[in-house]
Formats: C-alpha cells, structure tokens, sequence
C-alpha cells in the first residue's frame, strides 16, 4: 500500500513510500480510507513542533473515513462494507480522560489515517452518518468532536451566545452545533469573504478583526453583558480579549494555541476573577462523545464545509493550512 510518511520533520520532507499492507489480527479491523482531513496538529506534528521526540517516520493526520475491508478473530462490532471513521484517542471510549485514555492518539503516539490502509482496534471506529459522504465523514474526529464538546463544556443553552475565531475547522463546526442548539454565534477573522461564507452557514454578527482590533468591546455590546461562550481557538495572544468578552459567570472553552504560546499581552487576572469565569481546556474526547454527536448530525442532517484534494498533493494542502487561507476543513480523497 502507499502512505505519506514523516521520515524527517518539515513540509517538504513528508514522503510517498510503499509499506506491506496490513492482516488483522484478534480484535483488530482493516479498514481501506478512502478520505483523509488535516487538522492543526498535523501541520505542527510534521513540522516537529508538536512533539519534536515523535519516533520517526511515522504516518501523520488522526482524521479519516473509510470501510472495513477485512476483520480479525473475535470481531464482533464490524463486518466487511461498514462505513467507518477512526476515534482520535484509540483509547478513551467513554468517561472523564486519564493519562492513560489520552495515549494512543492517531497520528502521533501511533500512526495516523494518512495510508490506502489502516489496522485499528475494533473499538477504534465509529459508525458514520448514512447521509454524509467518505469526505464529509473524514473531517468528524478530532475538529467536529472538540467543537461538540467545547459547546458542552459551556452548558450553551437555546437563546445563548457564543464567540468563534476565525473560519477553521473547529470554529465552524462549533458554529454549525451552536445553531443546532438554538444559540446565536458572533464571529471574527481577518478575511471579509470567509466572514460572508459563515453568514450563509448562520453567523449572527461578526467583523473583521484587522478593521476592528478591540473586538472583546465589539461583543459586549452586542450582547449588553458579554458571551457566554467563547470558542478559543487563538490561545495566549487572543485569551484576554477573550476574558473580557465574556460575560460574568462565562466559560472558555481553550482548545488552540494558533497564536503561540507566549501572551501578546499580561493576563487580566483580575477580570477572570471579577467575571468568576471558568476556563475548560477541550482535547478532542472520548469514542462515546463521539457516538453522541453522529446522532446529532444524523438527525439534523448536518453536513460539515471544507475543500477537498487529491491525495497526491499532501505537502500543498499542508501548506495551504499553513498559510490559513482556507475555510472550513482540508480534505484529501485517497486513491
């Protein structure tokens, strides 16, 4: 089979190389991918910023879909033909995380959904959506489940308002279950046209941060008192304005560090304890959490936005991440 390997960190060091395709063995599913989606994480896990003592050469990207193709003795969850998708963590299946649960992450503690091949537990897969394609399904396991959860970790109730940064992956999807939830979504980015894309997708307000730098005062007065989630995606450099756009008694749902892990200015400590604001760290979640939020987008038949590639091109499409001018969810099609 063929795979995209990091054999040294960086871009332009991924290589297209052969590997011997996969036999299950007990417990274990073959599964053939038929789509692949980048997230972040995969930019900086080839970059060797993410974990620059990542055993080499390793295969990247924790996001795909595609059908079981052959199972091993004592299978009993899945059968040749299934539409699948792989869990991020292959071992959390449900519950609070542990150290333990958190190992086993696609894509960095072991190899990752970038392969004509995959060999995963049989608890390593979800069920996808009847109505979602191999691509669509592709972009669900790590950005759409943490969105799932940060709007969770909120406890976002009909008539609430939530904050998202930017037009990524995560933030567009937590604008799409905010929606499903009844919530009204105010948003912000540097680029006027993906702004006007996220309208079509229900955004209530938004700007454009680069005409509108005091954007924590631009929502509170749209809201009268502050959010009452905000999506942060942006990490140190976007936390304080995060803290002051949130209302008394609002949550944080921290998930990205997009601008670097060095405050662009001191932390208003001061405003997190008047505000008695809760700050949630979201690291994707469990197999269960998974399960639950398919049920969702089943029902409402939710269909996640992104562009989609031939699989040839994976150093471009890293590149395009890189340079942040996509909107929504990177796809490659494999074969």
């Amino acid at each position: 089979m063929r795979v995209w390997q990091i054999s040294s960190f960086g871009i332009d060091s991924l290589e297209f190389v052969e590997r011997p395709d996969p036999q299950p063995g007990p417990g274990q599913v073959v599964v053939r991918v038929h789509a692949i989606s980048f997230n972040y994480r995969d930019l900086m896990m080839v970059k060797g910023v993410y974990n620059p003592k990542l055993k080499l050469p390793r295969i990247p990207c924790s996001d795909g879909a595609g059908e079981v193709v052959a199972v091993g003795s004592g299978v009993t969850l899945w059968r040749p033909g299934d539409r699948v998708a792989g869990i991020f963590m292959q071992h959390w299946m449900d519950g609070a995380p542990t150290p333990e649960k958190v190992k086993g992450a696609l894509g960095g503690d072991m190899d990752g959904m970038l392969a004509e091949y995959v060999l995963l537990s049989e608890f390593g897969l979800v069920a996808i959506p009847e109505h979602l394609s191999f691509q669509e399904a592709a972009t669900l396991p790590c950005a759409a489940v943490t969105a799932w959860n940060a709007l969770g970790a909120g406890d976002l109730k009909p008539g609430g308002t939530v904050l998202i940064q930017g037009t990524g992956g995560v933030s567009i999807f937590a604008l799409q279950f905010a929606r499903l939830r009844g919530a009204k979504v105010l948003g912000i980015s540097s680029n006027s046209e993906k702004l006007n894309r996220a309208f079509d997708l229900g955004l209530d307000a938004g700007i454009n941060y680069n005409d509108v730098p005091e954007w924590d005062r631009w929502a509170q007065e749209q809201t009268g008192e502050g959010v009452d989630l905000v999506v942060e995606v942006g990490g140190l450099g976007t936390l304080p304005r995060s803290l002051r756009a949130l209302r008394m008694g609002g949550t944080i749902a921290q998930i990205g560090v997009l601008t670097g892990v060095e405050p662009s200015e001191a932390l208003p400590l001061a405003a997190m304890l008047h505000k008695q604001a809760r700050i949630q760290g979201i690291y994707v979640g469990s197999r269960q959490d998974f399960v639950e939020m398919n049920r969702a987008i089943s029902l409402t038949q939710l269909r996640p936005v992104g562009e989609d590639f031939p699989w040839t091109h994976a150093r471009e499409v890293m590149a395009k991440m890189e340079e942040g001018s996509h909107f929504g969810k990177l796809v490659m099609t494999i074969g």
